[in-house]
């Protein structure tokens, strides 16, 4: 085992209540579901160990061969009314350093890119989140799998971040916002929702959907959850 640590710094220009909120109450939105935050409570990144309301927060977790994993959320409030989020996330990797390592620091700039989304276009907002993923062991893990889900989605080959393109979603042809481009994630943002495309399959996974749905009458995630999985069998011929 090997220790890491990743830790960004984001400034946002919601106040420090609001992006309080967004990383206490309001985490469906942009990273997945968790039960309500509180001293001793189930966090992103363990029991939270440290409680303080609206400015830090930490979840920690450990095992007695040595493994742990922490997570640290700051956030300081600006002279101009906006806030900073300093979001450190720490622990121990078992295997292939490297790669994990890549892994988790791509995901936290996609997950807080997201954040930025959130609290930008659906601040307040509640959201039924739903994520699904191509079946182990088929070709949604092969190395091409994020570029042949581009392809059937129709998302231009050369699209750049804040292109407005029309892409072939579960519900039929929705115009969209790229929002973020990646070679190993892809951002689409409706006028009620935030897709995000997970290439899982360049860290040895599979292909991955998060749909954050923010619609005033929003479909249940047993049915988003359906119709994402029925795309990307259609794209993967499983």
């Amino acid at each position: 085992m090997r220790e890491f640590e990743i830790s960004r710094e984001t400034s946002l220009d919601a106040s420090q209540a609001e992006t309080w909120a967004a990383i206490t109450t309001g985490s469906a939105g942009w990273l997945w579901p968790q039960p309500e935050l509180a001293q001793g409570a189930p966090g992103a990144g363990g029991p939270v160990v440290e409680w303080d309301p609206p400015h830090r927060w930490v979840g920690y977790e450990t095992r007695e061969d040595g493994w742990y994993n922490r997570l640290e959320a700051q956030v300081t409030a600006r002279e101009d009314g906006g806030s900073t989020l300093r979001w450190v996330h720490s622990g121990m990797f078992v295997d292939d350093w490297d790669d994990q390592y890549d892994g988790v620091s791509q995901h936290t700039e996609f997950y807080l890119h997201t954040l930025l989304q959130y609290l930008a276009h659906f601040r307040g907002r509640d959201a039924v989140w739903t994520h699904v993923e191509a079946p182990v062991g088929g070709p949604g893990g092969a190395p091409d799998a994020l570029d042949v889900l581009r392809t059937a989605l129709g998302v231009p080959a050369d699209v750049a971040a804040g292109d407005e393109v029309t892409v072939a979603l579960p519900d039929g042809p929705t115009r969209v916002v790229v929002d973020y481009v990646h070679p190993h994630f892809l951002g689409l943002r409706t006028d009620d929702a935030l897709v995000r495309v997970f290439g899982r399959n360049a860290f040895g996974h599979v292909v991955g959907v998060a749909v954050h749905d923010f619609a005033a009458q929003p479909a249940s995630s047993d049915d988003t959850a359906a119709a994402w999985t029925s795309l990307l069998a259609h794209t993967y011929g499983d």
